[in-house]
């Protein structure tokens, strides 16, 4: 389209779950719900209309062994807009992707800096590797360089125990957590186990990534605080393949692995059930491949969550969530348009008819 087309989306646009219109227009890259008088140049996209998926917990620029260049990120980026995930929490990457902001046909990136982890405690090349005398200071590092999110690995495995342990001390973690949120950042924590979680939810943690190790007695304790989940179930899904790798050297930490996997749509269900709230991140990047977002939404609908809320996890709760908008009048216009409707099936995400990102019908 050039700059003075305009695009008419008509069918059903899911603005809301229960806020269903009959049509939108986009002028000037943005959402009107308004006819525009005179319009000239008018494309029509028809079928059903979700506002740009959200995958919560996505790593642009990361590879199996740290940082790649930029025409692999780029190809990571695109993958995910092909499956319509048009907004991505970058949850921590070593490669500055800021060049992505200034592409109209790339994903929106809400970016946590580099992941924080203990010396020696994390996936090598991916992370700052610190003690907890230095936590302050690099979370107030990763605060300014991200878009409002700083992450912070909570637990790993300890070779010295032979299994998943935390990886910081309370008091750091209460620090780290304060220092981000003076400077106006949210916190983030990937944890697989139990241990961690309470001193990080205590000290003022916004969100867990994985969050396996929730437990019966956790539980309350996330839903009190209004602490949210992504479970990125297809990354819990290689569990068992991990396990069978640690048998020989870490049996304890293998037999804790299978556990954590066998309970993971338990878990993510018990939550849903208190009211945590629960996102949608698939992981991509690093050991999986890009473009899961409609994998993990139906991940979610299998561990119990009702498909609506499934589908609000990827696009209206996901989006209010991070502070950006849906398909509201003066939005810009990205979304994603289906063949039918994929809050009576979740499954239609697979196959998106056609994507619009800025306004840009650009699949």
């Amino acid at each position: 389209m050039s700059d003075h087309a305009v695009l008419h989306v008509k069918g059903r646009v899911l603005a809301g779950p229960d806020d269903v219109r009959d049509e939108l227009w986009v002028v000037g890259g943005r959402v009107t719900y308004d006819r525009p008088a005179g319009a000239g140049d008018v494309t029509t996209v028809a079928g059903w209309a979700l506002p740009g998926l959200v995958d919560a917990h996505c790593h642009v620029g990361l590879g199996a062994h740290g940082p790649v260049d930029a025409d692999t990120a780029e190809k990571q980026a695109l993958t995910d807009r092909e499956a319509g995930a048009l907004l991505i929490r970058d949850a921590g990457s070593p490669s500055d992707t800021r060049w992505v902001d200034d592409r109209d046909d790339l994903p929106k990136i809400i970016r946590a800096g580099r992941h924080i982890a203990r010396t020696r405690r994390y996936i090598r090349g991916y992370a700052h590797e610190i003690e907890p005398a230095d936590l302050v200071d690099y979370v107030g590092q990763e605060a300014r360089r991200g878009d409002g999110w700083v992450k912070l690995v909570g637990d790993w495995i300890d070779r010295g125990v032979g299994d998943l342990a935390p990886c910081w001390p309370r008091e750091a973690v209460e620090a780290g957590i304060a220092e981000a949120h003076r400077l106006g950042a949210r916190v983030t924590a990937h944890c697989f186990a139990e241990s961690s979680l309470r001193d990080l939810v205590e000290s003022g943690i916004d969100c867990i990534e994985h969050a396996t190790g929730l437990t019966p007695e956790l539980i309350p304790l996330f839903a009190e605080r209004g602490v949210a989940i992504v479970p990125t179930l297809v990354n819990i899904a290689t569990f068992p393949d991990l396990a069978a790798g640690g048998d020989d050297k870490y049996p304890r930490w293998s037999a804790h692995m299978r556990r954590l996997h066998e309970r993971r749509y338990d878990t993510v269900r018990d939550a849903y059930d208190a009211g945590i709230p629960v996102y949608v991140g698939t992981d991509a990047g690093g050991s999986l491949p890009h473009g899961l977002v409609a994998a993990e939404v139906a991940e979610l609908v299998t561990a119990g969550i009702p498909p609506v809320e499934a589908l609000a996890a990827t696009s209206w709760a996901a989006r209010a969530w991070l502070g950006r908008p849906g398909l509201e009048e003066g939005a810009p216009a990205d979304l994603v348009v289906y063949e039918s409707d994929p809050r009576a099936d979740v499954r239609v995400l697979a196959a998106p008819r056609r994507v619009v990102l800025n306004g840009l019908v650009v699949q």
